[in-house]
């Protein structure tokens, strides 16, 4: 017999930092990044969206490492660093259609593949990050 008690509880994402925590804080989320923009470098299917970004990827690493600390719940660094950000406003001035929301979304599958996150929250992310790579599409295709 189970006593309910002792029961480990598992995390529910995207209450208070428990996705903050599951990405392993900065350095977690530092790590995702990292291998998201070397997939974006590597993969044939990122070509299109690699092409979007400077040669020098160091600020647009801090930039979506930043982002992603306060999103997923832990300290809104970009916003101290960079001012409050709208990401549909912000990359409105590209053309993103459906090839260059699902490049992005297979960079950062891979990444988070790569990460040593419970699978759970690996399902979680890529779900969550559908939601504002889609609203960029939705912005940039108007």
């Amino acid at each position: 017999m189970t006593d309910s008690n002792n029961e480990t509880q598992q995390p529910v994402y995207g209450v208070e930092d428990a996705s903050y925590q599951a990405a392993g804080q900065l350095e977690g989320i530092t790590k995702l990044v990292s291998a998201f923009y070397d997939y974006m470098d590597r993969l044939p299917e990122a070509k299109i969206i690699r092409k979007m970004h400077p040669s020098d990827l160091t600020l647009s690493k801090d930039k979506l490492t930043l982002f992603l600390s306060g999103w997923l719940g832990g300290p809104r660094l970009y916003s101290q660093k960079y001012q409050p950000i709208s990401i549909p406003q912000v990359h409105r001035h590209l053309a993103v259609e459906s090839k260059e929301r699902d490049a992005w979304l297979l960079c950062m599958n891979k990444a988070a593949q790569d990460q040593p996150y419970p699978d759970s929250f690996k399902k979680y992310l890529l779900e969550q990050l559908f939601v504002p790579a889609e609203r960029i599409r939705q912005v940039c295709d108007s």
